[in-house]
């Protein structure tokens, strides 16, 4: 198969990849808007916030194996035409006070498509070029995660809630038929039968855990410096473009580091274990930077060093993990895998927030990278699996 033809099967799955990320974030930067308009308490803006990842934390396990059982194609399907429906929902229903609702449809449907996806860009792609495939996908999320905030608060602020949510219903509904005419139908592999324990044996083995860890640590470090980096800028008294800037910075130095972690993993360049060690080091070191540098310059060195760090392990995990696993059972360790992104997502904030709490900010942040070094550590032992040529 040509390197062309490859990459017109996978596009489909990178825009997947970006609706997720793009439709969580777009809606989640602009609730504070919202709950302030209708006079709504900080709970039920952290219910709103927390629904969409509480749904998927959930689910992203039983649609990933219902990948593996009927296929991915058809779960990725289903998932993008439900959360198009969902969007399109919240515009007929008219009615501001159905976010919550929306947002639940919306963390279903991802929660189906998302581990479909990944299953997809592990067997449509080369298993010489993994790297390569997964560093496109992180990429293409990443620019989902960076023009959310922005583009949706635009669509916002040009036509209220239903604009967005209009938008997002056209857009997975582009994606779906794109889906439908490029990707090919990927029918599921005969499996062998597996008990409860072979599972837990399966997601209990180190080649499962470590990648995961790293992944949850990205994801962790990712979310604590998208929320609180802007906080420790306004305490030096840095304005909201400076803050939005630096967040920008991170989102933009992590797609631009996927590609080539995931191409440099493929040419025998970069190996797994050193590789995710040394991203997860980087993270730690953003973390360090942003409770030590005061002012502008330390928050954008602290928002480059995560960037760079997460775009540097993140493709790494996934790859390694498309590796090691059966290819029958991709969607069940994909969604396996999801979960622990999930967990790193609302965890590393919590951490951040709690110890912020107890005592500093300054003191958060180390705390998570303490934890980032900790995870380090146990990633710099895995080895790069052999992988057959095609």
């Amino acid at each position: 198969m040509s390197d062309e033809r490859a990459a017109a099967r996978l596009r489909p799955l990178y825009a997947a990849g970006f609706v997720t990320a793009f439709g969580a974030h777009s809606i989640a930067a602009s609730l504070g808007t919202y709950t302030h308009g209708e006079h709504a308490s900080l709970l039920t803006l952290g219910l709103l916030l927390a629904v969409y990842d509480g749904v998927e934390v959930v689910l992203k396990p039983v649609f990933g194996a219902l990948a593996d059982r009927v296929g991915p194609r058809p779960v990725l399907l289903g998932g993008l035409v439900a959360f198009a429906v969902a969007s399109a929902a919240f515009v007929i229903a008219g009615n501001p006070a159905a976010v919550g609702l929306a947002r639940f449809g919306q963390g279903a449907a991802a929660a189906a498509f998302s581990p479909a996806a990944g299953a997809l860009v592990a067997r449509l792609s080369p298993k010489t070029g993994q790297g390569r495939a997964f560093g496109g996908y992180g990429a293409w999320k990443s620019i989902g995660y960076t023009l959310g905030p922005l583009l949706g608060g635009v669509l916002i602020t040009l036509g209220g809630f239903s604009l967005l949510f209009g938008t997002l219903a056209v857009l997975a509904s582009a994606v779906a038929c794109w889906v439908l005419l490029a990707v090919p139908a990927a029918a599921p592999l005969p499996r062998a039968r597996q008990t409860v324990f072979d599972l837990a044996r399966r997601l209990g083995h180190p080649s499962f855990l470590r990648p995961t860890a790293t992944l949850a640590g990205t994801t962790a470090a990712l979310a604590a410096g998208v929320g609180f980096l802007p906080v420790t800028g306004a305490a030096t008294g840095l304005g909201p473009v400076s803050t939005g800037a630096a967040v920008s910075l991170l989102a933009v130095c992590s797609a631009l580091v996927q590609p080539w972690s995931g191409r440099a993993r493929d040419a025998g360049r970069l190996h797994d274990g050193a590789g995710m060690a040394t991203g997860l080091a980087l993270t730690a070191a953003g973390m360090a930077l942003a409770a030590f540098v005061p002012g502008i310059g330390g928050v954008l060195a602290a928002a480059a060093f995560i960037g760079v760090g997460v775009g540097l392990a993140t493709p790494l995990g996934f790859a390694h993990l498309a590796t090691v696993t059966p290819r029958e059972r991709l969607g069940q360790t994909m969604g396996a895998a999801e979960v622990g992104r999930e967990l790193g997502d609302a965890g590393g904030p919590l951490l951040v927030g709690a110890l912020a709490t107890a005592a500093t900010l300054g003191t958060g942040f180390l705390g998570l990278a303490v934890l980032l070094l900790v995870t380090a550590a146990a990633a710099s032992g895995l080895r790069t699996p052999p992988r057959p040529a095609d």
